[in-house]
């Protein structure tokens, strides 16, 4: 008989509530400070109360890994409740949180356990689609051998692409990774992101949100080249006047197998800022 393989993640991951519901995922929240008072991302504050918040306050929120205690209590109630032979936890990119080193730590603190952690690489529901896959291999019985080359895959599959309204919220979070140089340049225009190597760079500048919108579709089909992808996410941030018609042209356009609409979690979503439109896709030949 096998071992039993738990997988687990963190809140950033984004997956639709449905999902959750269906496979229960661990999950360990991020914390948002704000106002002198601590959130639990997702938990304690609604993202409709966030958003509502990130536009009405001047002050910005400060976003913080789980603490490297949070983590062995989160691990060992895991092993507990699941009788998880492995534990293997999938995170959020090393580059854009110390998620990953205080599970590290924890792993340490824990040598009764078998913990394995995976670097994403990535945020939001490209990290998700690593989940979604490495749950879906567990259940099926596969080894851990198979499922960390199975995730490995997904992720080199991987594109996410980010059409942000402004750089600023990027920028005061301190998450804008290699496109920080085009701050200046970019206060009029509308930059198309995407993610390398778990940092946010600027792929093309745009003079327009509809024109930056069109851009990312185009992108997309021509790096799936035909194929069709096995999952694709539109993520947003308020961006409820444009996300039903870019959606549609999305499953017109590219045909996905899967498709997950969700709007950002408050973590990923402060860092963003209103108006941002998520879309990431993966396949597997």
């Amino acid at each position: 008989m096998g071992r039993r393989i738990v997988v687990v993640t963190d809140s950033t991951a984004n997956l639709p509530p449905e999902f959750m519901a269906r496979n229960m995922i661990p999950t360990i929240p991020l914390t948002i400070a704000w106002g002198g008072e601590t959130y639990t991302d997702g938990v304690t504050l609604p993202a409709e109360t966030f958003y509502r918040w990130l536009e009405e306050r001047e002050e910005f929120p400060q976003t913080s890994q789980p603490a490297v205690g949070e983590f062995v209590k989160f691990f060992q109630s895991v092993a507990q409740r699941t009788h998880a032979d492995v534990i293997l936890g999938i995170f959020i990119s090393m580059s854009m949180s110390g998620t990953i080193a205080a599970a590290i730590q924890a792993q340490q603190m824990l040598p009764e356990l078998q913990i394995e952690i995976v670097d994403s690489q990535f945020v939001s529901m490209s990290l998700g689609f690593q989940v979604i896959e490495a749950v879906q291999a567990a259940e099926q019985g596969c080894s851990l051998e198979e499922i960390l080359a199975l995730v490995a895959r997904v992720r080199e599959n991987t594109t996410q692409l980010i059409a942000v309204d402004t750089l600023e919220y990027l920028h005061r979070g301190g998450r804008i990774g290699g496109a920080a140089r085009l701050m200046g340049s970019l206060l009029h225009l509308k930059p198309l992101l995407h993610i390398v190597d778990g940092q946010i760079e600027s792929l093309e500048k745009i003079r327009t949100r509809q024109k930056c919108l069109r851009r990312m579709l185009e992108v997309a089909e021509e790096q799936l080249a035909g194929r069709r992808p096995l999952g694709v996410n539109v993520i947003d941030v308020l961006a409820d006047d444009v996300i039903d018609e870019f959606t549609d042209e999305v499953v017109e356009r590219l045909n996905p197998i899967n498709l997950y609409s969700v709007l950002a979690t408050p973590v990923v979503g402060g860092h963003a800022g209103p108006g941002t439109l998520g879309l990431g896709f993966y396949t597997l030949d």
